[in-house]
């Protein structure tokens, strides 16, 4: 039973959609992850609560089947702010969240990392006795 239940997860994680502006950081690549942690030794795995782990997929295929997109439409796709998905899209991708980090590191560090020397150019220190 433990092998049905793990081609059912690795066929829902295939299924699951990716968003590459969010690499490493997707919905899709966590479950991934997770699948593979739960079944480490694949069909074999022994589930503890068969149970929990039907329900557990059984949501999982009703969220990526849209299920409740279908049955509770929204109005206006904004959320409270009145940004719009394809802005919030664009605010979470990887290349917004890393120049995000740049500025927050400020001009001192931003400074010191393009005029410091790098690691491998600065001789090790011997050891003290």
């Amino acid at each position: 039973m433990s092998a049905t239940r793990y081609r059912r997860f690795l066929k829902l994680c295939e299924e699951w959609p990716r968003d590459e502006t969010k690499k490493g950081r997707d919905l899709g690549t966590f479950l991934g992850q997770r699948v593979a942690s739960a079944f480490r030794e694949g069909e074999n795995t022994q589930i503890s609560d068969p149970e929990k782990c039907d329900q557990m997929y059984e949501s999982l295929a009703r969220i990526n089947g849209n299920i409740y997109r279908e049955r509770f439409p929204r109005v206006r796709d904004t959320s409270f702010t009145g940004v719009t998905a394809e802005e919030c899209k664009v605010l979470l991708s990887g290349s917004v969240q890393q120049s995000m980090d740049e500025e927050k590191k400020g001009l001192w560090k931003t400074l010191m990392e393009k005029f410091s020397k790098s690691s491998d150019d600065v001789p090790e220190k011997p050891a003290e006795k």
